[in-house]
């Protein structure tokens, strides 16, 4: 790929109008309400593994439709109330294994690593939280599961669960409430978005790379999967287009960031053939916070940052919690 789909100067005024649906807040609220409606106790099991000096738990929440979602829980071994990272995985990755993930409970924080329901099989250690949901026909993936309503698009159980999974990380005895961060890479960077958007009590936002942001552009430019699916759907169901896109409006992220107001700290790297630069841009430039920055990787590709950015992360993170 070119070095980016915008000079860099154009991408930080890169604004555009994406269409958001009129009801938008309504759908979200009820969607959040009802599947709240449905909540059974969550479960903290300590996990069988090597490690002896943090503590691995194995945490089953409700999510969406009252549905068990499953996330690994590491931490520091005392009680004391912490800081918590919920942190939500990758397209086509899971949980893995218990103890896989180290570095934020290293750090002192209660890291919570949040499955993706029916993913878990593209790379990885696998997932472990089914998705039993059907849908009308879709193109190989998860991109248009369900993609002809907002009410059975796949997009809406993912995000639903990752706002359950803050409501269930609140109740924690060791977790202080009023420091709980989201991040995640690519998809779990779009999945943040959504999480911060829609949950009060996200007190900052870390999305690298982030995934699901401005469908429109990013459908027609994207040259790598998995935009890509989405295409391949619209090439057979041709008069579907309008209907696909006021769909897909739902779960923008642009729309998202419109309502975030915690601080956020985003990564882009502009030799990205799989997240467009100008897709992040257009997040990050409609956020509604105070306390915004962006970090520019301009000669990686979708691997983005990865452990320079977590020691941006750590940094900026320290200097709000």
């Amino acid at each position: 790929m070119a070095l980016t789909d915008l000079p860099l100067d154009d991408l930080r005024t890169f604004r555009p109008d994406v269409a958001e649906p009129e009801d938008f807040d309504a759908f979200w609220e009820r969607t959040l309400t009802e599947s709240r409606a449905l909540r059974t106790p969550s479960t903290l099991v300590l996990a069988e593994t090597p490690i002896d000096q943090l503590i691995v738990e194995d945490l089953t929440f409700s999510g969406f439709g009252g549905e068990p979602i499953r996330a690994w829980v590491t931490r520091p071994k005392d009680e004391t109330p912490r800081a918590a990272v919920v942190q939500f995985i990758g397209y086509g990755g899971g949980r893995g294994l218990a103890g896989e993930q180290l570095q934020w409970a290293a750090a002192g924080y209660v890291h919570v690593f949040v499955d993706t329901r029916g993913q878990g099989s593209s790379w990885g250690s696998g997932g472990d939280t089914p998705d039993p949901h059907g849908s009308a026909g879709a193109a190989p993936g998860f991109m248009t599961r369900g993609i002809d309503s907002p009410d059975t698009y796949y997009y809406r159980r993912v995000f639903t669960d990752a706002v359950l999974a803050i409501d269930a990380v609140r109740e924690f005895a060791f977790v202080d409430p009023s420091r709980i961060a989201v991040t995640g890479g690519s998809q779990g960077g779009g999945i943040s978005l959504a999480a911060a958007a829609l949950h009060p009590d996200v007190a900052a936002v870390m999305p690298d790379v982030p995934f699901l942001c401005h469908f429109r552009r990013s459908v027609e430019l994207t040259p790598v999967l998995p935009f890509p699916e989405i295409v391949r759907y619209l090439a057979v169901h041709r008069g579907e287009v309008d209907n696909v896109f006021r769909t897909l409006s739902y779960f923008d992220g642009v729309n998202f960031a419109r309502r975030i107001t915690a601080p956020a700290l985003f990564s882009v790297a502009l030799m990205d053939d799989v997240v467009l630069p100008s897709s992040v841009f257009a997040a990050f430039n409609h956020l509604a916070s105070g306390d915004a920055d962006i970090e520019v990787y301009p000669f990686n590709g979708h691997e983005g940052g990865q452990a320079v950015q977590w020691l941006r992360q750590t940094s900026w993170l320290a200097e709000r919690f």
